[in-house]
């Protein structure tokens, strides 16, 4: 038989589990106070490398000027050879060699709040590789080459001349991106620029794999909230200039193309619409020929002087039609006889008609 202290060890212990729930206005925390036990509350959202927000599965590439009318900017450059970075307004698009200088312009109109951030995110184009996350290569993330900075290796875009940048990969989705604080444009100048470097070419397998990327900059809050979203495409090859000036060929003979399609289209919509009238006049003018001549048509004319025109048109018409046509050549005949006697006493072209006291110049000769 147990002791009596065993006993009420044993019925304390039984009273800590039988814990009243909540209802359904009640809380977990009184709960937890009643037991004496304490857990840690979840925090509301994820931040990693201080403050970082979570990012979407799928980012945003649309353009998002926002209430401070944020856009870029990109310095002119031409088509030469030589250049590493140019510029195409046509296609969007960003053309440079790799880890060589891109200098990127960010222009508000309003000044976004203390403590605001610019973003630079790389993203494949495509919507089949939009889900896979942008990394550099194996071979040029191993390399010793362009890899003794602070920037991770594996990191795609990083920014050159500031010390203040920070490289962040999100922990949901493994994404990339490089953060650098928002500096006002000095005195004189419109525009704030910040220099990125692309560390991998285009063609790179393992890498991009000639996959197209966008470079998605957004503007954002020290809490993470966009304030504006830019974006645009990005080619890392070793000849820009060059690439540049066949893809901006192929774009406008493509629009030539498209130009000229749709003016052919349109051009075979109107044939079209005008078809059944042809068809109509023709399956017309097809019964007309093959009905018989009792068949009776109306005809609206515009005018009264044009009508009666051709009500005396169908009314001679008519009277043929009841007369035979022999007694129609004699009814001509009474009509001008003198007219037809005209005629055939009338000479020949180039001839006159000599009268009985006319004489003509050889007799007058002869004389």
């Amino acid at each position: 038989m147990d002791e009596p202290g065993d006993s009420q060890e044993f019925a304390d212990l039984w009273n800590l589990n039988l814990i009243e729930l909540p209802t359904e206005n009640g809380d977990w925390d009184d709960v937890f106070g009643r037991t004496g036990l304490e857990f840690p509350v979840p925090a509301a959202g994820f931040a990693q490398d201080g403050g970082s927000p979570p990012g979407s599965t799928v980012p945003t590439t649309s353009d998002y000027p926002g209430d401070h009318s944020f856009h870029l900017s990109f310095p002119h450059s031409s088509c030469a050879k030589s250049v590493t970075c140019t510029y195409s307004p046509d296609l969007n698009k960003l053309f440079c060699q790799l880890a060589k200088t891109c200098p990127v312009q960010m222009v508000v109109e309003q000044p976004p709040p203390p403590g605001a951030m610019v973003r630079a995110t790389a993203v494949y184009k495509k919507s089949d590789h939009v889900a896979e996350v942008v990394k550099r290569c194996p071979h040029h993330e191993r390399t010793p080459e362009n890899n003794d900075g602070a920037a991770p290796p594996s990191h795609l875009i990083r920014v050159e001349g500031n010390q203040r940048a920070l490289y962040h990969e999100d922990a949901n989705t493994f994404r990339q991106s490089v953060v650098v604080p928002y500096e006002p444009p000095q005195l004189g100048s419109e525009w704030t620029t910040v220099l990125y470097n692309f560390m991998c070419n285009s063609s790179c397998m393992g890498g991009m794999n000639r996959r197209p990327i966008l470079t998605i900059i957004t503007l954002e809050t020290n809490e993470g909230l966009v304030l504006g979203r830019r974006s645009f495409e990005v080619r890392v090859c070793a000849c820009p200039g060059r690439d540049r000036k066949t893809e901006e060929s192929n774009f406008r003979k493509q629009q030539e193309t498209s130009a000229a399609s749709q003016v052919s289209v349109s051009s075979s919509k109107r044939s079209a619409k005008e078809a059944p009238s042809s068809d109509v006049s023709a399956a017309k003018k097809a019964k007309s020929s093959s009905s018989t001549e009792e068949e009776v048509f109306t005809l609206q004319v515009h005018g009264r002087e044009r009508y009666l025109m051709l009500k005396k048109i169908n009314d001679s018409l008519e009277l043929n039609d009841l007369v035979p046509p022999a007694d129609v050549d004699k009814y001509r005949q009474r009509l001008n006889p003198k007219s037809s006697n005209k005629r055939d006493k009338e000479p020949k072209r180039g001839k006159r008609l000599l009268l009985k006291e006319e004489k003509s110049d050889s007799d007058s000769v002869n004389e």
